[in-house]
């Protein structure tokens, strides 16, 4: 009698045959050394199993490896280990789970854009996710591999991406902090090689212009210490400010201490706003306003993007809500 499991996984073959995943694999896709009685072994497993190889795994396998490479863009290979990439990492390594197909972790070092073509020729590879590239990194690409590849960040005419809208984002901030009154409205920006950056900072221009108040923003990195760092600038350089955005809550964090500090009151002197809404936001004092960015839905699109290998538009952007809380 066949025992049926509508969701019978590799590692339940490999499981039942009392061999190791990737001997399983190999033995089912007749890809790699395995002995006729592993063979058989295997394919009476996965038989007893109902066990149906997931076509997009196969796929992968098949063309050109059986993983997804995520390659970040960065100074350091410090990069890796920002909360955002973990948040990445986490929704594709679930989305390709459940088409049995493996994730690695890669850096893309912004002095060799050409890092990004190397990933394509490693036939261990069959997508790469590549985070915040560069045009120049994604020009190197053969055009050949450009549709094994989706972009979170800017892509290009042929490799799909998807982000956060970040302007409207931007605006809908800049708004509120002027619905309470805020009129010397400072911005902690993004690094500047990032081109959502300047699409947030051209949205924060658009704002200020139209409110007709003054622009005022200084460069960021997305972290704590620059954000503390910068806030004291803006204080020094800026006295009268009455607002600080962050382009990126740990910036904002880091804002809130630097004001503590000095002695700045919050939000009664100056109010506080960032960008992402990440766990800590909420529990910082004051709670921070933010506005959010869907993270997990971003990276799981773009991986199902590469799972299925189907066409889409150019740009896909997620909206980003705004979360007012008590730093405004």
């Amino acid at each position: 009698m066949v025992e049926q499991r509508r969701e019978a996984t590799l590692a339940d073959v490999a499981r039942r045959a009392g061999v190791s995943i990737a001997t399983a694999s190999r033995a089912l896709t007749s890809r790699g050394p395995a002995s006729p009685s592993t063979r058989d072994k295997v394919t009476a497993a996965a038989h007893a199993l109902g066990y149906l190889p997931n076509p997009a795994a196969r796929a992968l396998a098949t063309r050109s490896g059986t993983r997804i490479a995520i390659a970040v863009a960065g100074h350091t290979a410090h990069v890796l280990n920002d909360p955002y990439v973990a948040r990445v990492t986490a929704a594709t390594a679930t989305a390709a789970a459940s088409r049995e197909v493996g994730v690695s972790l890669h850096w893309l070092p912004l002095h060799d854009p050409a890092e990004l073509a190397r990933l394509t020729g490693n036939r261990g590879i069959g997508g790469i996710l590549v985070v915040n590239p560069t045009p120049t990194a994604l020009a190197t690409t053969p055009h050949s591999a450009r549709h094994r590849i989706a972009a979170i960040g800017n892509g290009s005419r042929h490799i799909a991406s998807f982000d956060v809208d970040n302007a409207t984002g931007t605006t809908n901030v800049i708004h509120h902090l002027l619905s309470t009154g805020r009129r010397r409205i400072a911005m902690i920006t993004g690094p500047e090689w990032l081109p959502c950056t300047h699409r947030a900072l051209t949205a924060y221009h658009h704002a200020t212009t139209e409110a007709g108040i003054p622009p005022r923003h200084v460069p960021g990195d997305f972290t704590a210490a620059r954000g503390d760092a910068v806030a004291t600038h803006i204080m020094t350089r800026w006295p009268d400010t009455d607002a600080i955005f962050a382009l990126g809550d740990l910036s904002a964090l880091g804002a809130l201490d630097a004001l503590r500090r000095t002695g700045v009151h919050v939000p009664g002197d100056v109010a506080v706003a960032g960008f992402d809404d990440i766990t800590f936001a909420a529990l910082s004092h004051p709670a921070l306003t933010t506005t959010t960015n869907p993270v997990e839905s971003i990276a799981t699109a773009a991986t199902t993007t590469l799972l299925d290998r189907r066409p889409t538009v150019p740009l896909t952007f997620f909206p980003s809500t705004l979360v007012p809380r008590d730093s405004t």
